[in-house]
C-alpha cells in the first residue's frame, strides 16, 4: 500500500459503544460502562458486553485501501459445535460494500458443565479492504457481533476524518442474544442493524446474549445514554434463565422503565414482548442444550421446566406477554410516549412453519432481516 497512514485508535472514530479500554495489545470496545460491569461478576455478561454488536468505526476518506489489525477472542464451549468465524462488514455510503472473515486471535475454551475456562493465546490478524473508489466517501467498519474484538491498528492510503455525530436520530435498544444477533449472517445484518438502516437511525445495541435480565445497572446505563428513541425487548432470558417468578416480574419491569424515564422523560419508549418460541410458550425454564442434538453434532435448545409450576408463579413467554400488555396499559395514562409492541408482530406462530428456529431459540439469517423490516415499519414508519 503506497503512502500508508497509520491512524491513532481513539474514541471519536467509534459509534455504538460506552467505553474504549486500553488493553495490553489494543483497544477494547465495551457496550456497558465500567460502573455497570463492576456490579455483576457473571462471566457470561462480561463476555457478551465486550462482543461489539453494533459497534463500528465511522469516518470519511478518499482511501482506496483500508487495513484493520484486530485481535479477536472466540468463545468455544466444549462439546458444542463451534460458530463460524466472525465477519467484519464494510459499509460505504450506506451500502454493504465488502465483507471479510476474522482469523487468528485468542480462544477461550469453556466447560459448560463447570463454567471453567482455559485461554489459548493467538496472534493479531489483519482485515484488508482494497480496490475502493479513490473518491470522498462515508465509511463504516462494523466489528463482529459475537467475537470479543480488540482494535490494534488502522491504516489507509489517504487521510481520514471522523464522521460527524448528530446527523441522524439515535436509537437505543436493549434485548437478548436475538437482539445481539445470534445466527445472523454478519454484524450489519442482525435484525437490529437492519431496522436501524431502514429507519434512518444510528443504533446503540445493548443486545446482551443471555443477559437481558432487567438488571438495574443496565437500566442506569440506558438512563445515562443520550437517545432520541428507546426500545426494550423483555422476556426470553427471564424464562430460559429461570431468574424470577411472577411476584418479582411486574415490579422489576416498572423499576427498569422508571430508571430509564429518569433520564429520558418524553422520549419515545417502546416495550417489545417476546418473539414466538415454541419451547417456552407454555413451558417454563430453565433452558438447556438438547443432549441428543449435541450427540449428533448439532445445537438445539429445550425447556426443562414443569408447566404445572406456572400456577406457582413460574414464567413463560405467554405469561410475560400478558403481563407486559397490562403494565404498559397501566402506565400509559401518565406516559404518552410509552407503547407496547407484541413480539408476535415481529415473529409469530404463523411465521414458524416458513421460518423455523434452527436451534429452537434463535432466528436464522433470513428471519433476522424479516424481523428488522417489520420492526422498522412499526417503530420508524419505514416503507
Amino acid at each position: 500500500m503506497r503512502g500508508v497512514i497509520t491512524h491513532p485508535i481513539e474514541g471519536g472514530l467509534f459509534r455504538g459503544l460506552a467505553e474504549l479500554e486500553r488493553t495490553e495489545r489494543g483497544w477494547l470496545p465495551h457496550r456497558l460502562p465500567r460502573a455497570a460491569r463492576e456490579q455483576c461478576p457473571d462471566p457470561q455478561l462480561a463476555a457478551v458486553e465486550a462482543q461489539p454488536s453494533g459497534v463500528r468505526l465511522a469516518f470519511r476518506t478518499r482511501s482506496a485501501v483500508i487495513e484493520l489489525d484486530v485481535l479477536r477472542t472466540r468463545t468455544v464451549l466444549v462439546g458444542v459445535p463451534e460458530r463460524p468465524a466472525g465477519t467484519v462488514d464494510l459499509i460505504v455510503d450506506g451500502s454493504l460494500a465488502e465483507q471479510a472473515p476474522t482469523s487468528g486471535g485468542d480462544t477461550l475454551m469453556v466447560d459448560p458443565t463447570t463454567g471453567r475456562g482455559d485461554l489459548d493465546h493467538g496472534s493479531v490478524a489483519t482485515v484488508r479492504f482494497a480496490g475502493l473508489a479513490a473518491s470522498e466517501k462515508d465509511v463504516e467498519i462494523w466489528l463482529p457481533h459475537y467475537e470479543r474484538t480488540e482494535v490494534v491498528a488502522m491504516r489507509t492510503d489517504a487521510p481520514i476524518t471522523a464522521s460527524p455525530t448528530g446527523r441522524r436520530p439515535v436509537w437505543l435498544h436493549h434485548g437478548s442474544s436475538i437482539s445481539q444477533g445470534s445466527n445472523a449472517a454478519s454484524p450489519s445484518t442482525t435484525w437490529v442493524a437492519v431496522a436501524a438502516s431502514l429507519g434512518g437511525v444510528d443504533v446503540i445495541n445493548l443486545g446482551l446474549a443471555g443477559s437481558a435480565m432487567l438488571d438495574p445497572f443496565t437500566a442506569r446505563a440506558m438512563r445515562d445514554i443520550p437517545a432520541d428513541v428507546i426500545s426494550v425487548k423483555i422476556g426470553i432470558n427471564l424464562v430460559n434463565g429461570d431468574v424470577m417468578r411472577l411476584r418479582a416480574f411486574d415490579p422489576a419491569v416498572h423499576g427498569f422503565l422508571d430508571t430509564i424515564r429518569d433520564g429520558h422523560a418524553g422520549v419515545p419508549l417502546l416495550v417489545v414482548g417476546p418473539l414466538y418460541c415454541p419451547i417456552h410458550e407454555q413451558t417454563p425454564g430453565p433452558g438447556a442444550f438438547d443432549p441428543s442434538a449435541l450427540a449428533s453434532g448439532q445445537v438445539r435448545f429445550r425447556a426443562t421446566g414443569d408447566p404445572a409450576e406456572i400456577s406457582r408463579g413460574k414464567l413463560t413467554l405467554s405469561v410475560i406477554r400478558e403481563r407486559l400488555t397490562h403494565i404498559v396499559r397501566s402506565r400509559a395514562g401518565n406516559d404518552a410516549h410509552l407503547a407496547y409492541l407484541d413480539g408476535h408482530d415481529l415473529y409469530g406462530p404463523s411465521d414458524f412453519a416458513e421460518h423455523p428456529l434452527p436451534d429452537n431459540l434463535h432466528p436464522d439469517a433470513a428471519t433476522h432481516r424479516l424481523i428488522g423490516e417489520r420492526f422498522a415499519r412499526r417503530a420508524f414508519s419505514a416503507p
